[in-house]
């Protein structure tokens, strides 16, 4: 094993601070060589086949390249779940998970729900696992996003509608919902200059990035398209840009939306509002 993390190390070092080889370390030896975790923590002494020199060396040179862990691996840990991730979807975040622990915490489990811009179906799919009698459904403007979510959701063994919808263009039916959630892209152009590059050269710039002229522009037309598609008293859920917790309030107040609650994620940003159709 020490043999194994000091390849990595001297590999990786020039390209990524010290703590991200620890971790990137145990990543590539226990979830891509199979490595187990007491063999790794041991350092045991463990000599790889040539499959596994082969992974490994293709995943050192793809990590050069700042290309993220998640998508060389294929998958992603969620709330508790395993989610098959492409770089035709975002990575599914830790403050994501807290957003829909909160929505779980707080429903009866027997809503329908609707998730606009599903992605990897990170969101739906683990409030239809934690929700197992409520009916959900997700949207998202990507075939390609919709086709892992689909995956994601039989892999995981829940049940899910998914539907090619354009947000900004969609004209609400007759269907209405107890819950409309979703992480809509929100972050402003002018924020990439602070990016990290595993981000910023390698997810999907369509599921990240609004216009610095109008930064609230997916929460406004969602907000909107809530006093149709939720039904009343139903219960708004944004993942937000944490500049802009103020701004979203206020906007979901002039739109008649009550009881608008802003939380603060793990590390202290405004990152979750809530808000009741009246």
């Amino acid at each position: 094993m020490k043999n194994i993390a000091r390849r990595i190390d001297e590999a990786l070092s020039s390209h990524y601070p010290q703590g991200e080889v620890v971790a990137l370390t145990r990543i590539l030896a226990t979830e891509l060589l199979g490595i187990s975790q007491m063999a790794f923590y041991l350092k045991e002494d463990i000599a790889l086949t040539a499959g596994q020199q082969t992974l490994l060396d293709s995943a050192i040179e793809r990590l050069k390249k700042h290309e993220p862990v998640q998508y060389i691996l294929g998958y992603s840990h969620f709330c508790g779940l395993k989610f098959k991730v492409t770089p035709a979807t975002l990575i599914p975040r830790p403050e994501t998970s807290e957003l829909v622990e909160w929505i779980a915490s707080e429903a009866t489990g027997n809503e329908k729900i609707l998730d606009i811009g599903t992605g990897s179906g990170c969101i739906a799919v683990s409030l239809a696992h934690m929700l197992p009698m409520s009916n959900v459904t997700a949207w998202d403007i990507s075939p390609e996003a919709l086709a892992v979510a689909a995956e994601n959701s039989r892999s995981n063994g829940t049940e899910v509608t998914f539907e090619q919808v354009d947000i900004l263009v969609h004209e609400p039916q007759d269907e209405q919902f107890d819950i409309i959630v979703s992480n809509p892209p929100y972050i402003k152009e002018i924020e990439k200059e602070n990016m990290e590059h595993n981000v910023l050269d390698w997810e999907p710039h369509t599921a990240l990035f609004v216009p610095d002229s109008d930064p609230l522009l997916f929460y406004r037309t969602i907000a909107n398209n809530g006093l149709t598609l939720l039904k009343p008293g139903g219960t708004l859920y944004f993942e937000i840009n944490r500049a802009h917790g103020a701004e979203t309030a206020e906007m979901l107040a002039n739109f008649g939306y009550k009881e608008i609650e802003l939380r603060k994620d793990i590390s202290g940003n405004d990152r979750m509002i809530k808000a009741t159709r009246a």
